[in-house]
């Protein structure tokens, strides 16, 4: 990304995160904008419908209405809707994952993209985060995405740091380990 791209990128992320925070519904409006963007980054369709510029805008708006109106808070709905009328719909990926990063670094922690075959009890979350605040030395905020690729173990993002400790991984690790002998 440019520096003048991350420069709008910053702006409007912390624009945001001011806009959630006098509401007073942070934890649930950055949960699901980070939801939202991982959906946007999974769908190459709705990406490009929602930033377009020759769909007119309140088509786009449409969109964003029709997928989170009844599901979402408005201020999420809002949230959204702000950055595709500023005409950033191309941004929005970049714009949700600062305004989470800045979210998560107000409360003095990190943000772990961790992605499991399986939804992750509330126990095995709490030992995953400690585990990974032992690594990074920070209080870890867990962002857990169930993926189907995902065969089994845990895929976690923190940073620049990635820690793979799927199935894949391992069983990669043994097929080197064993051509090696």
């Amino acid at each position: 990304m440019a520096e003048n791209s991350t420069n709008v990128v910053d702006q409007y992320a912390n624009g945001l995160l001011a806009m959630v925070e006098a509401e007073g519904a942070m934890e649930r409006v950055e949960d699901e904008l980070y939801r939202f963007a991982r959906a946007l980054k999974a769908n190459n369709d709705l990406r490009e419908a929602l930033s377009d510029r020759q769909v007119p805008v309140e088509r786009r708006l449409a969109v964003v209405d029709e997928l989170l109106e009844k599901k979402a808070d408005p201020q999420t709905v809002a949230a959204v809707a702000h950055v595709i009328q500023s005409g950033r719909g191309r941004l929005l990926i970049d714009i949700i994952d600062a305004f989470t990063r800045a979210a998560a670094s107000r409360r003095d922690r990190v943000v772990a993209e961790v992605r499991t075959a399986v939804e992750l009890s509330e126990e095995q979350r709490e030992r995953l985060r400690k585990a990974l605040g032992e690594v990074t030395g920070r209080e870890v905020e867990l962002k857990v995405i169930v993926d189907e690729n995902v065969v089994g173990g845990v895929l976690a993002t923190v940073g620049d740091t990635v820690i793979d400790g799927t199935v894949s991984r391992q069983l990669a690790r043994m097929r080197s380990k064993l051509a090696g002998a």
